[in-house]
């Protein structure tokens, strides 16, 4: 039941569970609860337009029954003069969680990485990682201070260190949905980045390798592969000689790591990055034999299917006599898909002694060899997952030989 007194620290004091509610006799509407383990609680109630509010004031183990007692007097003066606390209270916390999301560290961190993963987008570690880690200098940044000479300035010196233009395009686009999101969520009014033209690239590059080149490739894998086998030979003789535990052999491993089934299975299905970390065995049935690409992992949002050729299908099989993952194809973390392997292919790239050369180009390859042996655009196309010719159409230029030589035919 409720008791009336002036509230203050004898009364508090004096106040039971029993009581439940302790009701000030001086200021309308100031009362204190306690609740059944004897916390105390400070409020003041008041009707606005009709509606009952119980504004709260603070709780006993933050403030004195005093404190308390001041700020019903200034709260109440408010509601007097026609101003509803509560709303006010409201605003002025959503205000303060605004700017906790102003700093760009913070609101990359809090705020836009857990809607990426939210809303299941493949890329949401990536995303994550190029805005902190190529956008370091940014992060004690608000981010309505980002402006476009800071992304400028970051671009020349991204381009001084040798960065590729496509790769400056994507991060700075990375970083200008960020933004965008902000500006949408009204936790900024708006950017200056579309000030930021993109670099014009030439989007007809097809880079594919010459058949020394692919040989070179292919021999570097090989030796790769067989130098990986006897290091961690070397490597268990030194432990075993010094009492350390074994490393798990891989002499019995058809491939030392993932590195070789990647480069392979890409220049035989012409498969995306994206598309190959996150394969996973149900998507391949070796009775076919054929493997899928969902809808969710392709880059054009539809579901295709690739014929696995010999080539293919032996790497995969291989693979998988060795795989302890049951989901992924390639695993990284227990569970996870693997998210890099850009070092070690790169390192195969040049000790092979080939220039100009990313992994994304081994799709070029793909598809030039098929163009190179007659297959016609329009199955390029649909094994390489576009939506329609424009893309392919790129590949009618790849192989200028046979092209001469259909015309000598008439010479």
């Amino acid at each position: 039941m409720a008791v009336s007194f002036k509230i203050n620290a004898t009364s508090i004091k004096n106040l039971t569970i029993e009581d439940k509610r302790l009701n000030d006799t001086e200021i309308k509407g100031f009362h204190a609860r306690i609740s059944a383990k004897g916390a105390i609680s400070y409020y003041l109630f008041y009707r606005h337009n009709g509606k009952q509010v119980n504004y709260l004031l603070g709780k006993g183990s933050s403030i004195t029954p005093t404190q308390a007692r001041d700020m019903a007097k200034s709260q109440a003066g408010k509601v007097a003069s026609g101003i509803n606390v509560q709303s006010e209270k409201k605003a002025a916390k959503a205000q303060e969680q605004v700017k906790k999301f102003n700093k760009f560290s913070i609101y990359v961190e809090d705020k836009y990485y857990p809607w990426l993963v939210a809303n299941s987008t493949r890329t949401a570690d990536q995303i994550k990682s190029v805005l902190l880690n190529r956008f370091k200098e940014l992060g004690d940044l608000q981010l309505a201070d980002i402006t476009a000479w800071h992304v400028e300035q970051w671009r020349a010196k991204a381009k001084d260190a040798g960065k590729a233009e496509a790769t400056i395009n994507y991060n700075v686009n990375t970083l200008k949905g960020a933004l965008s999101r902000a500006v949408e969520w009204g936790i900024i009014d708006s950017h200056e980045l579309s000030k930021v033209k993109a670099y014009k690239l030439d989007n007809n590059r097809t880079r594919y390798l010459t058949p020394v080149e692919e040989a070179a490739l292919l021999n570097g894998l090989t030796e790769r592969d067989s130098l990986i086998k006897e290091k961690r030979i070397s490597a268990n003789e030194h432990r075993l000689k010094r009492g350390y535990p074994q490393q798990p052999t891989l002499s019995h491993h058809t491939y030392a790591d993932h590195i070789e089934p990647i480069v392979l299975l890409a220049m035989n299905t012409g498969m995306r990055r994206g598309e190959i970390l996150s394969l996973k065995w149900s998507n391949i049935d070796f009775s076919i034999p054929v493997l899928t690409i969902k809808g969710e992992s392709a880059k054009s949002g539809k579901t295709r299917h690739i014929p696995l050729n010999t080539a293919s299908f032996n790497v995969l099989s291989k693979w998988r006599e060795q795989s302890y993952s049951k989901e992924f194809v390639f695993e990284g973390a227990t569970g996870k898909p693997l998210t890099d392997f850009k070092k070690g292919f790169n390192k195969v790239i040049v000790d092979a002694g080939i220039q100009n050369f990313n992994f994304h180009d081994l799709r070029h390859h793909f598809a030039s060899k098929l163009v190179m042996k007659g297959v016609d655009l329009n199955t390029v196309r649909e094994l390489l997952g576009h939506a329609d010719m424009t893309m392919t159409l790129r590949y009618a230029h790849l192989a200028p030989e046979h092209k001469a030589a259909a015309v000598n035919l008439i010479g």
